[in-house]
């Protein structure tokens, strides 16, 4: 079992949305679903970055 201080991969998915969410303003004025797009693609990215992290503590 993972330990609860030393398990970071909910860090990688909340840091990965909030970049999606910063990106996502400079795109808001031209097109509300690049804001929506630059969030799924955030989220997608702090995705791969927990896989890869549980595969290495595992």
């Amino acid at each position: 079992m993972t330990n609860k201080k030393e398990d970071k991969s909910t860090w990688a998915i909340g840091g990965g949305v909030i970049i999606g969410i910063g990106v996502g303003f400079f795109f808001l004025e031209k097109s509300p679903l690049a804001f929506v797009g630059s969030i799924l693609i955030g989220l997608g990215i702090g995705l791969l970055i927990t896989s890869i992290i549980s595969s290495k503590n595992g």
